[in-house]
């Protein structure tokens, strides 16, 4: 059997679990046929329904190689219909159980947590829908997704989108929206561990941790036990100074109890220089990571370093698959398209086939343009999915 078949049917393994909503005896398409279009669309620079079943009436003779379309090709009214009504929950478990396959599950790894609204989603009197992203950085893909109608609503869909994702051993980093209480105990709950920023939503005890590291810096950290580092960064006439400031000294917290497994509390402070002009910036964070003694803290200051990768996600899904443009709103479209174009990104980011350094949005462009390319992604596919 050659890797055409083989790519079909592997990607038909993982994605069989999707459920179908339609009623037998009035299909026309198989879902799994549409899924697979989707995705080797989406994969050859297709951003909407209408650029899909495209993609999909342009290359029908080339798609039999790997799958039968002993109907054709379904049009694009079509893609919309099935993917705005395809179960969100099934489609996100079937992503997340994919990725989780992909990810090394390694000790100690990253996994960022953090909102992105879909900017164009907005429709009449109802605002733009807003999705929560897991992304892991050993990978650096999107581990998962899960769709809320407001960005207030993250605090309610994390706990769900960490309930469907494998975090022992993991370290879950959020920025301040998701210092809760409830996420917190699930993510111990799941055996991982946190790091999550500490702000304005949490005022008494921002300012108490706030005002706990002036005093002991200005005071030199006498009778603190404290794990420090510290990094310098050089470049395009910036300069880049990171601080990091760790400690178990949490006995004084009277709430300490009420924040599962709380053992410790961050501080980083990023001084930048640029053009003789210098701007300091202060960040607080609360961990569940046990400070180290006598060394630095590396684990504390990965986890706060690697939180930015989620954002550069954010930043590809936006310029190269233009995730900010879609108007798709109606039913779980939205949800579901965005999905696909996680897996897309996800695939391009594992492609191995080009040799010298290519962006994604290139690698996109050319897979649209050479089916021979584009044969090879999917090869690659076959080991990936």
């Amino acid at each position: 059997m050659d890797f055409h078949n083989k790519a079909y049917n592997r990607f038909k393994k993982t994605f069989k679990e999707v459920d179908d909503f339609r009623q037998e005896g009035k299909i026309k398409h198989p879902l799994i046929e549409i899924l697979f279009i989707a995705v080797v669309a989406t994969i050859a620079g297709a951003d909407g329904w209408i650029a899909i079943g495209t993609f999909a009436e342009s290359k029908e003779e080339w798609l039999r190689q790997y799958i039968p379309l002993d109907n054709g090709v379904p049009s694009h009214d079509t893609f919309e219909r099935v993917f705005e009504n395809i179960d969100v929950v099934s489609f996100n478990r079937t992503f997340i159980n994919w990725t989780e396959r992909l990810s090394k599950k390694t000790k100690d790894r990253i996994i960022a947590v953090d909102g992105k609204t879909l900017r164009r989603s907005h429709d009449g009197e109802r605002s733009a829908i807003h999705i929560v992203n897991a992304w892991v950085d050993e990978n650096d893909m999107i581990l998962g997704q899960l769709k809320t109608e407001e960005k207030s609503n993250e605090i309610t869909a994390i706990p769900e989108l960490l309930e469907m994702l494998f975090l022992k051993g993991s370290i879950v980093t959020i920025d301040a929206m998701g210092t809760q209480k409830k996420i917190v105990e699930k993510i111990i709950e799941k055996k991982g561990d946190y790091v999550l920023a500490l702000k304005g939503n949490h005022q008494t005890f921002s300012d108490e941790v706030k005002l706990y590291f002036e005093d002991a810096i200005k005071n030199n950290f006498e009778g603190i036990e404290v794990s420090k580092k510290r990094t310098l960064e050089k470049g395009h006439g910036r300069i880049e100074k990171r601080e990091y400031f760790q400690t178990n000294d949490i006995g004084w917290f009277e709430e300490k109890h009420l924040w599962a497994k709380l053992t410790s509390i961050g501080m980083v402070r990023r001084t930048i220089t640029k053009k003789e002009k210098t701007t300091v910036e202060v960040s607080y964070f609360i961990s569940s990571l046990d400070a180290p003694k006598e060394e630095k803290c590396e684990l504390f200051a990965k986890a706060v370093r690697k939180h930015w990768g989620i954002e550069s996600c954010h930043w590809i899904l936006d310029v190269v698959f233009r995730e900010d443009d879609s108007r798709v709103r109606k039913n779980n479209g939205a949800s579901n398209l965005s999905g696909l174009k996680k897996i897309a990104l996800n695939v391009l980011k594992a492609e191995k086939v080009t040799k010298k350094k290519t962006s994604l949005k290139m690698k996109r462009y050319k897979a649209g343009l050479n089916e021979d390319f584009l044969g090879k992604i999917l090869e690659g596919m076959n080991s990936t999915i």
